[in-house]
């Protein structure tokens, strides 16, 4: 076998070994300098979007409030209000930037509901695609995203800054 025979994401060990950082992975986020580095596309009064640093498709992004609540009955309603319109422009920018044919948009609240940052409520937005579960994902669970984190970094910068 050669190199090509293999299917390379080493960005994925540190989560699938498990090694965790101290404190809230989506609080870390707090400082505007380091955007980049973070994966942060833009950056609203209540809350932010980034790329997911695991997604499920490409344009993959999350709409996190800066609040620490686990449930929206924690956040004050102008925190909720601005949730909405956000994911409603990101919704509008996935499917100009990606030409989706859907959007599976989701808040798991609670580790029984599936959340893997249960402390710190955040919605996925997952553009999708007819057909876009290929042998890959439906025999190996695994899926491949052809676009870099730095490519889809900027591509929705740019498209969220004309917002």
């Amino acid at each position: 076998m050669n190199k090509r025979d293999y299917l390379y994401s080493p960005w994925r060990l540190s989560y699938v070994a498990g090694e965790k950082e101290e404190g809230c992975v989506l609080c870390r986020h707090l400082d505007p300098g380091k955007d980049q580095q973070h994966l942060i596309v833009k950056r609203f009064e209540h809350c932010y979007v980034m790329l997911n640093l695991y997604p499920y498709n490409n344009g993959h992004i999350m709409v996190v409030p800066y609040a620490h609540k686990s449930s929206l009955v924690d956040l004050e309603p102008v925190v909720r209000s601005e949730l909405i319109e956000v994911m409603s422009i990101a919704e509008k920018i996935l499917r100009e930037l990606y030409s989706c044919d859907g959007i599976n948009i989701g808040l798991n609240l609670g580790k029984a509901a599936g959340a893997g940052i249960d402390e710190h409520l955040h919605f996925h937005l997952v553009p999708r695609w007819a057909g876009d579960s290929n042998f890959l994902s439906v025999i190996a669970g695994e899926r491949v995203i052809p676009e870099s984190f730095e490519s889809a970094l900027q591509r929705l910068a740019e498209a969220f800054r004309k917002v």
